[in-house]
């Protein structure tokens, strides 16, 4: 396949993500009355205590209404088109790859999909509500009344869910390149104190709140990953020293 039919070939992935992801968009702005109460239950969960919150939000501005609109829509639709966009990166890069690589394609773009639903499934029923609770919290002590805009709130668990399931990639990124032999897990291991220290300025940038127990709700799973990683990196280097040690003899 020529340069030009590659062009062709990637445009082709590219229109297919984007139809596949506008269906899941038109999907969610058809029951979007179903999907915004959905999205409200971490604030909903938090606000038990608050009755100024439990009634619902509020928008300060005409055009907040269509904002909100627009952040339940690409939250929704980015999530469910997900595995479906893996799905055809795997289609476009498989013909360029050995054998022995399209075997761990499609176990990449299936740990890929679910670290990123991990990410988001934990970020939107502990941390946005920790969150939210921190933030009451503050707000009650230092006397100021809890009435939040809706298009504020959306914004910011579309960032809290997007930006810690796309933070939970990062084992599978250590995994590859382990893999592509540019680390490998002496080096994991030995760096383990700048990891912890990287893990935590991360959760910090995350987390909304500036409390340390958000942050380290956030911190302790991407730290257990890491660990997890470490394991998978010793397991590939152990499978690589068999396959040396097979074909030597």
């Amino acid at each position: 396949m020529g340069f030009l039919d590659h062009l062709e070939e990637l445009r082709w992935v590219l229109i297919k993500s984007v139809v596949t992801f506008g269906i899941f968009v038109t999907l969610i702005a058809y029951f979007l009355t179903d999907a915004a109460y959905a999205l409200k239950w971490p604030l909903l969960k938090a606000a038990k205590h608050y009755p100024e919150l439990s009634s619902g939000l509020i928008t300060t501005s005409p055009m907040a209404v269509f904002t909100v609109i627009v952040q339940i829509c690409v939250l929704g639709g980015l999530i469910l088109s997900l595995p479906f966009v893996l799905f055809y990166i795997g289609q476009f890069v498989s013909p360029a790859l050995t054998k022995k690589e399209r075997k761990i394609v499609l176990p990449g773009a299936l740990s890929a999909m679910v670290l990123f639903l991990g990410g988001a499934i934990f970020s939107y029923f502990f941390i946005v509500p920790a969150a939210i609770t921190v933030s009451m919290e503050l707000n009650t002590d230092l006397g100021y009344q809890n009435l939040w805009s809706a298009d504020r709130y959306y914004s910011m668990l579309v960032w809290l869910v997007l930006g810690l399931g796309v933070t939970f990639e990062f084992p599978l990124v250590i995994v590859i390149l382990v893999y592509l032999r540019i680390l490998d897990s002496k080096k994991l291991i030995r760096s383990w104190r700048i990891v912890v220290v990287v893990i935590f300025v991360v959760a910090a940038v995350v987390t909304p709140t500036p409390d340390p127990i958000t942050q380290t709700l956030v911190a302790t799973p991407m730290l257990l990953l890491y660990v997890i990683s470490v394991f998978v990196a010793r397991a590939i280097e152990k499978r690589r020293t068999v396959e040396v040690e097979v074909d030597e003899e």
